[in-house]
């Protein structure tokens, strides 16, 4: 897993997707009122706002700051039929495959001047259109694969649960529901493992809604979303596209004035990755020095010596111990030597669970 963790955005055509891309990335990816604006995907990187990051460099008298990043891949509207390979299909899914969770922008807006591709507003027949295209890929995968398995459990007795396994998967996938929603053992996701299901990703929906619903970004077709979401456990963030686009015109200082104005406090995309970080269980430890004072991404429960890993394989393999002060005694005792006179300063072993906001300095030879 990289320490950037990549975010698929997927949407009908014309739901505000490559408007949000734009506003999330600064850059222009063409946002066109027609479908299929968007044939290669899109790649943005985006800073994930720390504030605690600017208290440590002060603190350090850092030269510079390396915050954590996140990956949104902007990949090409998908249409009915995708999954036999209509429209862009086979490179839309492979796009998907290769991203850690799916953001799915869902139109919950009336407009008449941006075409629907379906002719109504429907989120929630946009969001099925989606679904079963990517469950109709996961069934075709997990049916070769059987057939496969078929063959080889006669004289390999070895493969019998991993073929009882997708056995369960496939009677789930036939019966019109996503692999995340699979009530399954450790065992059974363990061998899920093996294979890129799309439908065993994680997905947070972006309910995209008008200018009218500020503040609250509520109507009835988020309600509907919600309803929705709740059966397969996923999250749903209320965001308004149109908004996001109009505040990257804005300097920093007025992105803000304006969003107050509005009754807001923050803008969709800090919602946006805070709610991908919790959806794929990443938390953030944090460096600091005189040279640079950086955050790092890694999973929950992840120990110190893969965190280590996180900066360099040696200081992995060469690991000795980890001196661990949380962010608070950090600031609190102005650095590392006033939270070690205070006896604030821990040294961990290897196996020490890392906790969001570590602040963090590594012992290798």
């Amino acid at each position: 897993m990289s320490s950037n963790l990549s975010c698929g955005i997927v949407g009908l055509p014309n739901v505000g997707k490559s408007t949000l891309f734009n506003a999330i990335t600064r850059k222009a990816a063409a946002a066109a009122n027609y479908p299929f604006c968007t044939i290669d995907p899109n790649v943005g990187i985006v800073d994930v706002a720390d504030p605690r990051l600017g208290v440590l460099a002060n603190i350090s008298k850092t030269k510079k700051i390396i915050p954590a990043t996140m990956t949104f891949v902007d990949i090409a509207g998908l249409v009915a039929g995708a999954s036999e390979g209509a429209g862009l299909g086979n490179k839309f899914l492979a796009n998907i495959r290769e991203t850690d969770a799916i953001l799915q922008v869902v139109r919950c807006f009336e407009n008449d001047d941006v075409i629907h591709v379906a002719g109504k507003v429907d989120p929630i027949a946009d969001i099925e259109v989606i679904n079963l295209e990517l469950i109709l890929a996961d069934l075709q995968m997990v049916e070769n694969t059987l057939q496969k398995l078929e063959k080889q459990i006669k004289s390999k007795k070895e493969l019998v649960p991993l073929y009882d396994a997708l056995k369960k998967a496939e009677k789930h996938l036939n019966e019109n529901h996503p692999l995340r929603s699979l009530q399954a053992t450790p065992e059974e996701r363990a061998h899920f493992a093996g294979y890129p299901f799309l439908t065993d990703k994680k997905v947070l929906y972006a309910t995209n809604v008008s200018e009218e619903a500020l503040p609250s970004m509520e109507n009835a077709f988020v309600d509907r979303v919600r309803t929705y979401a709740e059966k397969e456990k996923s999250r749903v963030i209320p965001i308004c596209a149109k908004l996001e686009e109009e505040l990257t015109q804005l300097s920093e200082q007025e992105a803000v004035e304006y969003l107050h104005s509005l009754g807001l406090q923050e803008t969709g995309l800090n919602r946006l990755i805070k709610a991908s970080f919790e959806t794929l269980d990443l938390i953030t430890f944090l460096t600091s020095g005189d040279i640079e004072t950086r955050a790092w991404t890694i999973k929950k429960g992840m120990n110190a010596q893969e965190a280590a890993g996180k900066i360099h394989t040696d200081i992995q393999k060469g690991f000795i111990r980890a001196e661990v002060i949380s962010y608070e005694d950090f600031v609190k005792y102005n650095g590392r030597v006033g939270a070690r006179d205070a006896g604030k300063a821990r040294s961990e072993g290897k196996e020490y669970i890392v906790q969001d906001g570590d602040v963090i300095l590594f012992f290798h030879n």
